[in-house]
């Protein structure tokens, strides 16, 4: 559905302000390996002035930090905008302006993290700033996490502190870009890394080594195996935009010498996965199926080799929130729908560990995500801005 809103002048005052916001978003350098601690205290800054109270939850290290700011009363639910503060590195070449520079032209705005996800920070930080504060009958949440690219490591804090409030909030937005489009469902994932041990020596005595990059070919092909049985044989779902679960390996390290049998090989590998499967359990019949194979072959040349597997992170799917009250009552805000989307989010978090109903509706294309030359249309965020007036002019309405 379109959105408009009553006074254009406002929404152009505010369209320049999310321009600014977003700039000033960029210049922090929050690739997940650096602290997000900068960008945080910088957002919470805004909304303490603006009247919110703020909540910083850092993480073990102090390094990193999640930031909550509540807008309006706390005895009644309300909603939830959240977004992750990190990127991706930026470390191509072809960038045509500076990755962690702004840079408006033909109608787009580049840089890193324009599109997944400072838009629509920018968006949530202009729209607090055109808002009646105390009119607001229902509570704005605003939520902001850390590390969200390497596994949505900071949202369960967030999550655990919102479902421990006296009234926790009853609908979360994820602002990831979806073109404006109701997202109502997203994949889970379980990341793995597996250690492969060999014998090592001269390479012209190859046949009495076990070579770890070898058997970790094998293993890399099971996986394999295992994701083209997904694709055949399902289950399916054709709301997403791959419409079953996928696994593939990603990265690969190992080796010392052109002319040394090698002894060690890792290999990272994932699985996303949708409803009507269980995850765990398959995943855990992929490595023992591995193990039980392969392992035994690595075994039998010598007892010092095999397959270990660590378990880097994993996070749940997304797709409760149609059937909630939550939703229904903001259901009339709703943009069109877009279906299921196979990347991840913190949604998926919310709903398991904060039991709160998520759906994902931001500016911007996926497609532009976690490329070099990233930007973000500026109707994109024009049409986040008309979303989020809309939604917090609603939060004025007596809670019903």
């Amino acid at each position: 559905m379109s959105l408009t809103i009553a006074a254009p002048a406002v929404q152009n005052d505010a369209l320049d302000k999310a321009k600014g916001h977003l700039g000033a978003l960029i210049g922090y350098d929050t690739v997940s390996k650096h602290s997000n601690r900068a960008l945080i205290d910088h957002m919470a800054e805004h909304f303490k002035k603006l009247g919110a109270d703020v909540v910083i939850l850092p993480d073990a290290s102090g390094e990193k930090a999640n930031l909550i700011a509540r807008f309006g009363p706390a005895d009644v639910p309300g909603v939830v905008l959240s977004g992750h503060t990190d990127v991706v590195p930026a470390n191509e070449e072809t960038w045509v302006t500076p990755p962690f520079t702004m840079d408006e032209r033909e109608g787009r705005l580049y840089g890193r993290g324009s599109c997944d996800m400072k838009g629509f920070a920018a968006c949530v930080m202009a729209t607090v700033e055109n808002v009646d504060i105390r009119a607001l009958s229902r509570p704005l949440y605003l939520c902001f996490s850390h590390d969200e690219e390497i596994g949505c490591l900071g949202a369960p804090a967030i999550a655990r502190y919102l479902a421990a409030l006296d009234v926790p909030p009853e609908l979360a937005i994820i602002g990831e870009p979806s073109n404006m489009a109701l997202v109502t469902g997203q994949k889970g994932k379980i990341a793995m890394r597996a250690h492969v041990t060999g014998t090592s020596g001269h390479s012209s005595f190859a046949p009495t080594h076990v070579n770890a990059i070898e058997f970790a070919a094998l293993a890399i092909e099971r996986i394999a195996q295992r994701a083209a049985r997904y694709a055949q044989e399902g289950p399916f779902d054709s709301e997403f935009t791959v419409p079953h679960a996928t696994m593939l390996t990603t990265m690969i390290r190992g080796g010392v010498a052109t002319n040394v049998t090698p002894a060690n090989c890792s290999f990272t590998f994932e699985l996303r996965s949708i409803s009507g499967m269980d995850p765990e359990a398959d995943m855990q019949a992929l490595l023992a199926e591995i193990e039980a194979d392969i392992g035994m072959q690595m075994a039998a040349k010598s007892s010092q080799s095999g397959i270990t597997w660590e378990r880097i992170f994993a996070y749940p799917p997304m797709g409760e929130a149609r059937e909630t009250k939550g939703f229904a009552r903001y259901a009339h805000l709703m943009p069109d729908w877009g279906g299921k989307v196979s990347y991840g989010s913190e949604g998926g978090v919310f709903e398991t560990i904060g039991h709160i109903p998520s759906v994902i509706i931001g500016p911007g294309s996926i497609e532009q995500a976690h490329k070099p030359n990233e930007f973000v249309e500026v109707s994109q965020i024009d049409a986040c801005l008309r979303f989020l007036g809309a939604l917090t002019a609603d939060l004025t309405e007596p809670f019903a």
